[in-house]
C-alpha cells in the first residue's frame, strides 16, 4: 500500500511553516521569498518545456542561478559566479532520475547553489536535513508522535515524515547538507531511496513512493574525507559536479561583493562600493596564503591550516562593514578588516601565527599602497 502524507500547515505559522513574532521580518528569507520576483518574472517569460512538478524549464533554471535579462528588460543577478557548463550539468542532472551531489571545498557556495537550485526547481528550499555526527535515521526516513503512538500504537496520524519523505509523496527536491558529516550507517538509508524511488514503511506494511518531480541534492566537503565517506553503492546513486575555488581575483572580488551586498542591506549596513579596495586586498590576501604563492608568482609564502574560502572573506568584510558603520565614518577601512583576517588565518595559535607574521613582513610590508593595511595588520597581531 502506498501511503499520502499530511503536510498541513498549522495556522500559528507562516506558509512556510516558520515560526516568526508578528510582524516580523526574516533576518534570512529562504532564496524563494528573497527573489520571489526575479523567480515569477522566469516563470511568465519561460515558454520552454518544464518537466513534470518544476516551476521553471531547466533553462530558466540555470538563467535563475547565472543570471541575465528577459525580453522584458527584468534582470536576474547572478546567483552563482562559476562556470556555465557546471550549473547546467547540474540542473540537467535533477531532470534525470539521478541524485545530485555537490563536492568541493569549504566555502565554494555548496549550500548556497543547493538552496537556490531548489527554490528555482520546486518553489521550497526549506526540505532540508542538516548533516552531522549526530543525524539520526529517522532525520532521513521517518520518526513517531510518541504520544499518539503510545496511545493507538503506529499509525498513519502517528507517522512524523521527514523532508524526505515530504518530498518524495509531493514531488519536490529535498536537500541533504553535510552528506559526509552523517554516520555512515543513516547514510545508506538513501540507497533504496535513490535506487528504487520508494521508502518502506515497515511498522505500517506500506510505503511512500517518490512521485514525479522527486529528488535530493546532497553538499559534501572535499576536507571532510576520512570522517564518514560514501559507500560505492550510495556514491553509484549520485551524479557528482565538483564547485572549484573562483579562477580569478576578480571573478572573487566579485562574488565577496555581491554576497556583502546583499548581507549588507539586510543589515543596513554602508554600502559596498565605498569599500572595494578592502575587499580586494582580503581576497588577494587570501588568495595568496591559500594558493602559498604571490599573485605575481615570485615570492612563495607558508599556507595556514585553515582553508580561507569564500565564504571567509564575505564574513571579514560584513564584519568589517558592521565595525565601520558602529564605531567608524561607515567607509570601510583598513583598521576594519585586519582583526577578521587575523581570526581566519591564525586557527593554530602557534604554526599560523609564524606563518601570518611571515606574510606581513615578507610581503604585506613591501606591497605599495598597502603600508596603512600593514599598520593595522600589526597593531592587532601584536
Amino acid at each position: 500500500m502506498t501511503v499520502s502524507v499530511n503536510t498541513a500547515v498549522n495556522g500559528t505559522k507562516d506558509d512556510a511553516g516558520a515560526l516568526r513574532a508578528d510582524g516580523a521580518e526574516a533576518l534570512r528569507p529562504h532564496a524563494e521569498d528573497a527573489f520571489a520576483d526575479e523567480l515569477k518574472a522566469l516563470a511568465a517569460a519561460d515558454d520552454r518545456p518544464r518537466p513534470a512538478r518544476w516551476r521553471l524549464s531547466p533553462w530558466a533554471v540555470a538563467t535563475y542561478l547565472l543570471g541575465g535579462t528577459l525580453p522584458d528588460g527584468t534582470v536576474i543577478t547572478p546567483k552563482y559566479v562559476g562556470p556555465r557548463r557546471i550549473v547546467e550539468v547540474a540542473v540537467t542532472t535533477l531532470a534525470t532520475d539521478r541524485a545530485l551531489l555537490l563536492l568541493g571545498v569549504p566555502g565554494t557556495a555548496k549550500t548556497w547553489v543547493s538552496e537556490h537550485l531548489a527554490a528555482a526547481v520546486s518553489g521550497d528550499s526549506t526540505l532540508l536535513v542538516q548533516g552531522t555526527a549526530g543525524t539520526p535515521e529517522e532525520a532521513i526516513r521517518y520518526g513517531w508522535n510518541y504520544a499518539q503512538l503510545l496511545a493507538h500504537g503506529p499509525s498513519r496520524d502517528a507517522l512524523v515524515p521527514s523532508p524526505v519523505m515530504r518530498a518524495m509523496a509531493e514531488g519536490m527536491t529535498a536537500r541533504v547538507e553535510e552528506l559526509t558529516r552523517i554516520p555512515a550507517d543513516v547514510q545508506d538509508t538513501l540507497i533504496t531511496i535513490l535506487s528504487e524511488k520508494t521508502l518502506p514503511i515497515a511498522e505500517l506494511g506500506q510505503e511512500v513512493q517518490g512521485v514525479r518531480g522527486f529528488n535530493l541534492i546532497a553538499t559534501a566537503n572535499d576536507r571532510d574525507r576520512g570522517v564518514n565517506e560514501l559507500s560505492s553503492a550510495l556514491r553509484r546513486r549520485f551524479n557528482t559536479v565538483v564547485l572549484p575555488l573562483p579562477e580569478s581575483v576578480e571573478a572573487e572580488v566579485d562574488i565577496v561583493s555581491r554576497r556583502v551586498d546583499q548581507l549588507g542591506r539586510s543589515l543596513d549596513l554602508p554600502a559596498v562600493p565605498d569599500g572595494v579596495d578592502e575587499i580586494r586586498r582580503v581576497v588577494t590576501v587570501f588568495r595568496e596564503l591559500r594558493d602559498g604563492v604571490t599573485a605575481d608568482g615570485r615570492t612563495k609564502v607558508k599556507s595556514p591550516s585553515g582553508t580561507l574560502s569564500t565564504a571567509e572573506a564575505i564574513s571579514v568584510v560584513t564584519n568589517g562593514l558592521a565595525l565601520s558603520a558602529h564605531f567608524g565614518d561607515g567607509i570601510l577601512r583598513p583598521a576594519d578588516v585586519a582583526a577578521g583576517i587575523l581570526g581566519a588565518v591564525v586557527r593554530d595559535p602557534a604554526a599560523d601565527r609564524v606563518v601570518w607574521q611571515e606574510y606581513l613582513e615578507a610581503v604585506v610590508r613591501e606591497r605599495e599602497g598597502w603600508k596603512d593595511f600593514y599598520r593595522a595588520c600589526r597593531e592587532v597581531s601584536a
